[in-house]
């Protein structure tokens, strides 16, 4: 009877929960949140402040008894109690016309692939915490596929490449499986960590990550552009302590990252190399997906096809193709239950 109850009061939602970015799909209504995955917490009352865009507006701006946390790291979660707040703040808001007490959703959750039976329950045992009422779990390559429109259940070779913030995972998905794959722990967040390090060492500043962040989207290239694209940096010169500001192109951007991406293509070939002929075969008609805010770089598409001989091309509206897929799934959940891993 409760459920019956509960059913009418709640929306189900799918979640791409990510190391950066949180986003939900709601049943019937599309995509209505995208926000970051940081929570502003008060030291000294243990009080949530804020949850989202307007906790990360307080990252490095904060007093002493004030952090902003991010709770998931690379892609798995790192604070339980702050990754349930977070889920039950954005629970609430998708019901905010509706009795809080009623809310008890039906939710599907994408997760990196390979993580451990002790991750994946931490997972399950956060959203049931935050108030879901059932909780399935999509490994996010799959969800990506599923959310690009790919032809998974076919026996046919489909690749699907998701660069997150805080991992990477490839897979090869044949006949509703992964056939190969790899998850990688360096994805969005380290090339940011890179363009930090690089503007240490070669310009003596010191910037924030958020800095990185905006240089990595407004500049950033795996290579050398034709048209050269320059953007100011500012942040505290090392040797003075005093403000400096500097001007980076995208030539350096991209001799930062270079280690980052290097590494992630070097990963992709691993996975071509460990997929069987046939499925290879498919691959070089259908081509390799790619998918994730760390997809939009630019000139990646074409470096990862130089470097495979694969043809590569961006999945439609690569930043929302997880959620897109936990939402498809969400629609048809007993077809496609074959799919899901956890209970």
């Amino acid at each position: 009877m409760f459920d019956r109850i509960f059913k009418i009061f709640s929306r189900d939602i799918g979640i791409d929960l990510g190391t950066a970015n949180t986003l939900v799909y709601v049943q019937g209504r599309g995509i209505v949140i995208n926000e970051p995955s940081i929570v502003a917490i008060n030291k000294k009352t243990d009080q949530v402040l804020s949850v989202g865009a307007e906790a990360k507006k307080m990252i490095g701006r904060t007093p002493g008894h004030i952090v902003a946390i991010r709770p998931l790291i690379e892609g798995v979660i790192s604070d339980f109690e702050i990754t349930e707040q977070m889920l039950r703040y954005f629970f609430n808001k998708v019901h905010k016309d509706t009795y809080t007490f009623m809310v008890r959703p039906r939710t599907v959750i994408g997760i990196p692939s390979g993580v451990t039976e002790v991750e994946r329950r931490a997972v399950e045992d956060a959203a049931k915490n935050a108030g879901a009422r059932e909780v399935y779990l999509v490994e996010e390559p799959m969800a990506a596929a599923i959310g690009a429109r790919l032809p998974i259940s076919e026996a046919a070779g489909n690749m699907i490449v998701d660069i997150g913030g805080g991992t990477t995972d490839i897979a090869v998905i044949s006949l509703g499986g992964i056939v190969a794959s790899r998850n990688l722990r360096i994805a969005g967040d380290k090339m940011n960590d890179d363009i930090v390090q690089y503007a240490r060492d070669e310009f003596q500043i010191l910037i924030g990550e958020r800095t990185a962040e905006e240089i990595k989207i407004l500049i950033g290239s795996v290579s050398p552009l034709p048209e050269k694209l320059t953007a100011a940096i500012k942040g505290r010169d090392l040797i003075s302590g005093l403000p400096k500001e500097v001007i980076i192109t995208d030539a350096e951007v991209s001799e930062a990252i270079a280690p980052s991406v290097n590494a992630i293509i070097s990963e992709i070939k691993d996975v071509v190399e460990e997929t069987p002929p046939e499925l290879v075969a498919d691959l070089m008609t259908r081509g390799i997906y790619l998918a994730g805010g760390g997809s939009l770089l630019r000139g990646l598409p074409e470096m990862v096809q130089k470097s495979t001989g694969i043809p590569t091309r961006l999945a439609e509206d690569p930043l929302t193709a997880v959620v897109r897929g936990c939402g498809i799934i969400l629609e048809d959940v007993e077809s496609l239950k074959e799919i899901l891993v956890g209970s």
